[in-house]
């Protein structure tokens, strides 16, 4: 009798257990603001169209970026959350005078360049340990670029003027980590977010700072502020050879449900 009881106490126990845990999934929504500052230098074709010309430099400025992000997180073992990453960058200068062939056509004058390496973020990832001193999400990522490489100038003898671009449509298959060191009691805490390439070994995604975390009834608040580094630097990407880096300071919000 004390063993059936038993038995009917666990299972009901596991039960309530089981049924709590399908419901708790939470939500995970955010967004920066981000100051870049952007350099680099982008490939020329050679004469033929057939093989890489010597690097072009343009001075570009500093712009004002964005980013936003859901993410999912469940209970369900072996199943990885997930994470949606949506990234604006863009970066454009001009110089006076310019002499290289880019998608076939000779740049004799002035010219103009449009840089868009905006992508999205495809996020797998575990938590490893989640707690008010130490949490640590491990996972893999992609990167789905969505932008263009665009210039606008004066192009041959005549000086006429061209417009041709090539789009920048290909992914990376990225390794991902993040880790937050808390302050109990405080609401204060530390971060650092991964992303390095793994078929593109010159690709990174690397940005840390400090926060605070506001709890609430419904909702936890989280501000953010801290120091971004994103680094493309290509062989032949989508028909393209450069090496561009944008940096510069964020902050942002993040709304926990």
């Amino acid at each position: 009798m004390k063993k059936t009881l038993v038995a009917t106490a666990l299972f009901g126990l596991l039960s309530v257990t089981s049924a709590q845990a399908a419901t708790v999934v939470g939500f995970k929504v955010g967004g920066d603001i981000w100051n870049t500052d952007a350099s680099g230098t982008f490939n020329a074709d050679s004469n033929l169209g057939n093989a890489t010309g010597p690097a072009q430099n343009y001075d570009y400025g500093s712009e004002t970026q964005g980013s936003v992000w859901v993410a999912i997180e469940h209970p369900i073992p072996l199943v990885p959350n997930l994470k949606i990453r949506e990234n604006r960058l863009e970066a454009s200068a001009s110089k006076d005078s310019s002499d290289f062939y880019f998608n076939e056509v000779n740049f004799t004058g002035a010219s103009t360049v449009y840089n868009d390496l905006s992508n999205t973020d495809f996020v797998l990832y575990y938590e490893i340990l989640d707690n008010d001193l130490v949490a640590l999400d491990l996972g893999a990522a992609y990167k789905q670029m969505h932008g263009s490489l665009r210039v606008d100038g004066l192009a041959g003898s005549e000086l006429t003027r061209t417009a041709t671009q090539r789009d920048i449509d290909s992914g990376v298959v990225m390794a991902y980590g993040s880790a937050q060191v808390g302050v109990p009691g405080l609401g204060l805490f530390g971060f650092a977010d991964i992303m390095i390439g793994v078929d593109e070994n010159g690709v990174h995604d690397y940005s840390a700072g400090l926060g605070w975390q506001f709890d609430g009834v419904a909702l936890d608040t989280l501000i953010r502020v801290g120091y971004r580094d994103f680094n493309f630097d290509v062989n032949r990407f989508s028909g393209t050879t450069q090496d561009m880096q944008f940096k510069g300071a964020f902050a942002g919000v993040e709304l926990i449900f």
